[in-house]
């Protein structure tokens, strides 16, 4: 519903404040109009419309959509900041003190006014296509372009003095669907595994689709101690069990709502995982349970808690938990969602602490719905546990 209301006021202010200004005569203007009528009605009932169009007609669709709102969303923003900035100057301007004109001073003519008018209109609404024009070229190619590597240390005073500078590789919310597939997918495997990990922690959110269509499109990683996933929330929709199974296959060890020693007899600590908060619950599935997760673990241990949204830290660190891994919030992923997620989510994006354990959130690997990224790069994250 938000989605289709977003749709109704952006697609409005893009006809009002783009389409108008630029476009002269009444047909291209009708022509203008009704695709945005029509966009407007597709992302408002996306489901609806998937299911009346064979499959091979879905895919195309589902691009073109996702890839015309984040097209959208540039242009609309680049429109707020440009009637922001006009705004703020009128404001200034009537708060100035005026001098009275000459006596002698010609009056502009009505019509004068008006070409100027509209020729200002004209010049700030193409400056503005411009500006969310290249915003949306940028934000695709960073969307499309190998995520940084953010590398930090992490002290867990629990963790043997063996495992000390242990290493974990971190990826999540990759999204593996139409616009991700093996080639993407092939690069960040080598990308990840050129950092040479102890282990990989996968946080949710690997797919959007069936293993039938995007089984091939997922390679195993390799290291020292293994790949360990835990289920995000799209994982769910996309066939939790089916996908469990499969990734089993490919040698990636599932974590639901368990934990798994990680070392030897000599020195080891407690890798836990659990299943998504909200995936569950839509699904009448049991979803999240920390108590079953830390269930028969002894408190003196180190634990890393793998949990695709980073949510409930406060309790898990309190129950014992040195540090978890989380993504879900993509760090916004777009203007002006980059600003206010912060809103939304306590712990966004990046590393916190409470008492003496961590959480950190990462921003992702790849992306979901438009294909862009403006202000949240996509990220690899490798951590370093000392003791």
């Amino acid at each position: 519903m938000l989605i289709g209301l977003g749709a109704v006021l952006g697609h409005l202010y893009l006809y009002c404040r783009l389409v108008r200004p630029l476009l002269p005569g009444r047909l291209p203007r009708r022509l203008a109009l009704a695709v945005l009528v029509v966009m407007t009605g597709v992302m408002g009932n996306r489901r609806t419309v998937l299911d009346l169009l064979p499959e091979s007609a879905q895919g195309l669709l589902t691009m073109a959509v996702y890839t015309w709102m984040g097209v959208a969303l540039c242009l609309v923003t680049a429109l707020l900041l440009t009637d922001v900035g006009q705004g703020l100057a009128a404001l200034t301007k009537r708060l100035r003190p005026h001098a009275s004109p000459a006596p002698d001073t010609p009056v502009p003519s009505t019509t004068v006014d008006e070409d100027r008018r509209r020729f200002l209109g004209q010049a700030v609404a193409g400056s503005a296509f411009v500006a969310g024009g290249g915003l949306a070229t940028f934000g695709g190619w960073r969307a499309f372009s190998p995520p940084l590597v953010t590398e930090l240390a992490v002290k867990i005073p629990k963790l043997p003095r063996a495992l000390d500078g242990l290493t974990i590789v971190q990826l999540t919310d990759i999204h593996v669907g139409h616009f991700i597939q093996r080639r993407y997918m092939d690069a960040l495997v080598q990308q990840a595994n050129s950092l040479r990990p102890d282990l990989f922690a996968i946080t949710g959110d690997l797919v959007d689709g069936g293993v039938a269509s995007l089984g091939g499109h997922v390679a195993a990683l390799k290291s020292r101690y293994g790949s360990f996933f835990v289920t995000g929330n799209h994982d769910y929709s996309s066939g939790d069990e089916e996908w469990s199974a499969f990734l089993e296959s490919l040698g990636i060890e599932v974590l639901r709502n368990r934990h798994v020693p990680i070392g030897d007899k000599g020195a080891s600590f407690d890798l836990v995982g659990v299943d998504d908060w909200s995936g569950g619950r839509r699904r009448n599935k049991k979803g999240y349970d920390l108590d079953q997760a830390l269930a028969g673990r002894s408190p003196d241990r180190a634990a890393v808690l793998l949990a695709h949204q980073p949510a409930n830290f406060k309790v898990a660190a309190e129950r014992g938990v040195d540090l978890q891994l989380s993504g879900h919030t993509h760090g916004g992923q777009l203007m002006p969602m980059t600003m206010l997620i912060g809103l939304a989510w306590e712990h966004s994006a990046g590393l916190y602490a409470h008492g003496d354990s961590n959480i950190y959130v990462s921003r992702g690997c790849g992306f979901w719905g438009p294909p862009m990224r403006v202000g949240s790069p996509p990220e690899l994250v490798k951590l370093v546990l000392t003791a």
